[in-house]
């Protein structure tokens, strides 16, 4: 017995755009582009809220003018992704841009993750990694630990560490941005 699988249908960044303009999606709608699938995203709970909300203080403290905290907006990956990370660190160049943010234009993507580890970690990363996000780290709140993903290729990071709650850990971009992991796990 042979097993048909029915067809689906791969959204490119622009009309997943026009889904929006059209009013079909709203900004209020919990949703990302990945790979050209529409992806529902979780609810907000606490401590993912609490945790964003500490790195983006923390981070934006200490910008001077070096990078921008961007929390919780889109960038291009590619064709077909258009992910919503919890945080990235950008070019400050990118407000004059007039687009959203590429790859490029990235010094961190973070994502903080309590029910979607999984996703993240399987989904999320080695898209990133295929279209050269620089360093990714995933705030894995199930666990109390912070995943770091570095040096980017077709098939995943090739550097992965994790970091417990003692640990401090900097950004390949600014070294002398130190953050103890748990003084962002609530």
């Amino acid at each position: 017995m042979s097993v048909l699988h029915a067809p689906t249908y791969r959204w490119t960044v622009e009309e997943y755009e026009e889904l929006g303009r059209a009013g079909i999606l709203g900004e209020n709608d919990r949703v990302e582009l990945l790979n050209g699938e529409i992806i529902v995203m979780s609810p907000i709970g606490f401590r993912h809220a609490t945790a964003v909300r500490l790195l983006t203080n923390f981070l934006a403290r200490r910008s001077e003018g070096r990078f921008e905290v961007d929390p919780q907006n889109p960038f291009n990956l590619d064709d077909a992704s258009q992910p919503q990370p919890d945080l990235t660190l950008l070019d400050p160049a990118v407000s004059k841009a007039r687009r959203h943010p590429n790859p490029a234009d990235l010094f961190l993507v973070i994502e903080v993750s309590d029910s979607t580890v999984a996703y993240d970690r399987r989904d999320k990363g080695p898209a990133y990694a295929r279209n050269g996000v620089r360093e990714y780290w995933l705030l894995n709140l199930a666990n109390d630990v912070l995943e770091v993903f570095r040096d980017p290729a077709t098939g995943g990071y090739r550097e992965t560490l994790t970091f417990s709650a003692n640990e401090t850990i900097a950004p390949l971009a600014f070294p002398d941005l130190v953050l103890r992991v748990g003084d962002f796990l609530p």
